[in-house]
């Protein structure tokens, strides 16, 4: 091998080098841990006799049984229409204030932007768990300086840790922890765009609410995908706010979203095989859901790029 050869091995088995070690970090603490829990899901425990002794209890091959139990769990089926619906009001209202904080900021009678723009993204910054008590505290009656407001005022004073107002309470939680990342998100892509575009637009006639409309909005339509589809993936994934308020009220049962079904059927019952087909139902859904949101998505792209 010339120097010359080897000189150009060497520069096209440099990315390869760079990859190596994040391959190696993927696929020990991803892709090696996902396929041992669909392993999992196809085993199951076997008792003989009473279980006692070596050898009473062994691991078989179960094959779909345990898909077959987790899709007619009662409490799974129902966690997933709770967290449905505390999705129909989490991703609209979490993105309908993005979006509107984002052309707001992006105004130019805006003043203090950057000021306001880390305002609104603080929250973001917050883990999760420490949001959640913090809000837990806020909606206690007992201890809450709103509802003292709210009793020395004579008002109503709702209870929002239990039945309805719920889901409210939790998805004010991750509506307020989550607008600011997608507000960075769309903002970001409104600085994309040309200044000339506005300027013939005004040129035109355009005022500023018809330039919001028919111009930035459209042309960070692929921003508004990318963080509808964070947005969805985040919904499916919710524990940690539930999980939070659980000790604060009797309206949050263990299994209240799949994955806390998964977590209380793993850690709590310790049945490690359900909670690992449970937990691949909930994966696969989310990639079917993800990928078929963005293939319409793409379609439509396509459909007006054609007209």
């Amino acid at each position: 091998m010339t120097s010359t050869s080897r000189k150009a091995y060497g520069v096209k088995g440099a990315p390869y080098a760079f990859l190596f070690p994040a391959s190696i970090l993927f696929l020990l603490f991803f892709a090696l841990p996902i396929g041992y829990a669909v392993w999992l899901s196809f085993r199951k425990v076997k008792v003989s006799g009473l279980g006692l002794g070596s050898g009473a209890r062994k691991e078989v091959w179960a094959g779909l049984e345990n898909y077959t139990a987790a899709l007619t769990d009662n409490e799974l089926v129902a966690g997933a229409l709770r967290v449905l619906g505390y999705g129909c009001i989490v991703v609209p209202v979490m993105l309908g204030l993005a979006l509107l904080f984002a052309l707001m900021l992006d105004s130019e009678k805006v003043r203090l932007a950057p000021v306001t723009r880390l305002a609104i993204f603080l929250p973001y910054a917050i883990p999760g768990v420490v949001a959640a008590l913090l809000w837990g505290f806020l909606y206690l009656p007992d201890v809450s300086p709103f509802y003292f407001v709210l009793e020395k005022l004579g008002l109503p004073q709702p209870d929002l840790l239990d039945g309805g107002p719920l889901y409210l309470a939790l998805s004010n939680i991750a509506v307020w922890g989550g607008t600011g990342f997608n507000m960075i998100v769309i903002y970001t892509s409104l600085q994309a765009i040309p200044t000339e575009v506005y300027e013939a637009a005004r040129l035109d006639g355009a005022t500023p609410l018809q330039i919001a409309l028919r111009i930035k909005i459209p042309m960070v339509a692929p921003s508004l995908v990318l963080t509808f589809f964070f947005s969805i993936i985040a919904t499916l994934q919710v524990f940690n706010e539930p999980t939070t308020l659980k000790p604060l009220t009797n309206s949050v049962s263990t299994t209240w979203s799949p994955l806390m079904k998964v977590y209380q059927d793993a850690f709590g019952k310790g049945d490690i095989y359900a909670a690992a087909a449970q937990a691949t139902i909930i994966a696969l859904a989310t990639l079917l859901l993800s990928f078929g949101f963005l293939r319409a998505a793409n379609r439509r792209n396509k459909q007006e790029a054609s007209r």
